[in-house]
This record gives structure tokens, C-alpha cells and sequence, in this order.
């Protein structure tokens, strides 16, 4: 699936998934590929996206993307609040 999380400065990061954990106003949750159309408000803390291929931290890389040191597939954004909507397996995230 195709991420996208965006704050009103700029894209923080665009890419392709195959799963995403958000910080819910009532818990995390996950979305897969395949999953249903979903519109939630989230809450402060860390998207965990699981990329299809390992992520490189390049000089463009935005600060707010933290690779982990044990999975270079995973990355984690973290947020201060937002929305995010998934649709047609792509994940738009708007957060601040």
C-alpha cells in the first residue's frame, strides 16, 4: 500500500507499506493491505510503518523519521495528533 504522512510544513514521508500502527484516540491500531476504508483521529505519539523494502536515511530525510535499529524495514514517525484515512490501499496521514 502507499503511505503518505504530511504536516502542514511539508511530506514528512512517502512510500510503499505492507502495514501501518497508528496511536488512536482509544488505542493503536493496524491497517494491512486489503484493508477496508477507514477514517480515524489519532493521537500523540508514533506511527510504526512497516516498509516492503529497508529504508536508507538519506540528506533529505525528514528529522521525524527514525529508523529502527533492529528492523530496517520499520520506521517510526513520530506525531502530535492528526487524522489518517485509508482508502483504496493508500494511507493518507495528516498530522501535527
Amino acid at each position: 500500500m502507499q503511505v503518505e504522512i504530511i504536516t502542514p510544513e511539508a511530506k514528512i514521508f512517502e512510500g510503499e507499506a505492507e502495514a501501518v500502527q497508528f496511536p488512536g484516540l482509544d488505542g493503536s491500531f493496524q491497517v494491512l493491505n486489503g484493508h477496508a476504508a477507514i477514517i480515524s483521529a489519532l493521537a500523540e505519539g508514533n506511527v510504526k510503518v512497516d516498509l516492503t523494502k529497508p529504508f536508507t536515511v538519506e540528506e533529505d530525510t525528514n528529522s521525524l523519521v527514525q529508523s529502527d535499529n533492529a528492523n530496517k524495514n520499520v520506521i517510526r514517525v513520530s506525531i502530535k495528533g492528526g487524522v489518517m484515512e485509508m482508502l483504496n490501499d493508500k494511507v493518507i496521514v495528516l498530522a501535527e
